[in-house]
C-alpha cells in the first residue's frame, strides 16, 4: 500500500521522514475523542440535572435560565476545547483518539508540539469546523499536500504516523542489558515540561551513548558516563553527587526509555 512520506530538516541539519496521517486516520481518531467528549459532556448535564431537580420550581427556573446556563456552557466549552489542548501538549501530540489510531502531532521542524502551537491549532478548530460538520477541516487535509487543516498551517504543525515497532524476536545487546537491570522507563517520574524542554540533540547524545557504552573499555566508559551525566542530568533536574558508576548509568538509560517514545520514528 502507498504510504505518503513528508522529510523534514531539523534545525539540527537532520533530514527526517514521516509517513504522513491521512484524511481517514484523522477522522477515526477525531471520532474516538468525540465519543469521549459526548460521555464526559452527558455526565456534566445529568450531575447538573441532579442538582437542581431538588430546589423548588421557581428557583429551578430562575437559575436555569440565568447563571446556571451561562456557567454550564463555558465549563462545557473549556472541557471541549481544553480537552484537545492539553492531551496534545502534555501528552506528546497524542489525544486518546490518536493514541488509538497510532497518530500523533508535532512541529514542522520535526521538534514536539510546543505549548503555543497547541493553543493555536487547536484554537482554530472554530475555523476547520465551519460551516458545519469540519467541512473547511477536512477539506484542507484532503487537498493539502502534507494533510494540513487551517489549525496546522497556522501553527507550523504536522500530523504523523507513530513510529511501528519492527518485529524481530531477538532482543539487541542494549535490550538484554536493560532487562537484566530489571530497568524500566517509570523508574523515576520525569515531568512532562522537562521532556518537552529536550531537543533532538539531547535525544542523539543519549541514543548514542546507549547503544555504545557496553562495548567501552571501563575507564572510557566511566568517562563517557560521566561526560554524559555532566551534559543530561541537569536538565531533566537530578543530582549526581550521591550515584556511583552503576546508579548514573542506571539513570541515563532510563532517561534513554523515556526519550525512545518521544524521538524513535520509524525513517
Amino acid at each position: 500500500m502507498y504510504e505518503e512520506r513528508t522529510e523534514i530538516k531539523t534545525p539540527e541539519f537532520v533530514s527526517l521522514q514521516f509517513q504522513v496521517a491521512g484524511l481517514g486516520s484523522r477522522t477515526a481518531a477525531y471520532i474516538i475523542d468525540q465519543l469521549i467528549l459526548i460521555v464526559m459532556n452527558t455526565l456534566i448535564l445529568i450531575v447538573l440535572f441532579f442538582i437542581l431537580i431538588g430546589r423548588p420550581t421557581t428557583q429551578f427556573l430562575t437559575e436555569v435560565t440565568s447563571l446556571t446556563i451561562g456557567i454550564t456552557i463555558i465549563v462545557l466549552f473549556i472541557i471541549n476545547w481544553g480537552y484537545f489542548f492539553a492531551f496534545e501538549y502534555f501528552s506528546g501530540g497524542r489525544t486518546i483518539g490518536k493514541k488509538m489510531i497510532g497518530i500523533r502531532v508535532i512541529q514542522d521542524n520535526g521538534h514536539s508540539i510546543t505549548l503555543l502551537s497547541s493553543f493555536i491549532r487547536n484554537l482554530l478548530r472554530i475555523i476547520d469546523s465551519l460551516p458545519a460538520g469540519y467541512f473547511v477541516g477536512m477539506m484542507m487535509i484532503f487537498f493539502h499536500s502534507q494533510h494540513k487543516r487551517v489549525g496546522d498551517f497556522v501553527a507550523g504543525t504536522i500530523v504523523v504516523h507513530e513510529r511501528k515497532e519492527k518485529k524481530n524476536n531477538k532482543s539487541s545487546a542494549l535490550e538484554k542489558e536493560i532487562e537484566r537491570r530489571e530497568i524500566s522507563k517509570d523508574d523515576f517520574i520525569i515531568e512532562s515540561w522537562t521532556l518537552q524542554s529536550l531537543e533532538r540533540k539531547d535525544w542523539n547524545l543519549v541514543n548514542t551513548y546507549s547503544q555504545r557504552f557496553m562495548q567501552l573499555p571501563l575507564p572510557e566508559r566511566k568517562q563517557l558516563t560521566k561526560n554524559v551525566a555532566d551534559i543530561m542530568l541537569p536538565k531533566i533536574g537530578l543530582e549526581t553527587a550521591d550515584k556511583d558508576d552503576y546508579d548514573i548509568e542506571n539513570t541515563l538509560l532510563v532517561l534513554y526509555l523515556n526519550l525512545r517514545e518521544e524521538w524513535e520514528f520509524e525513517l
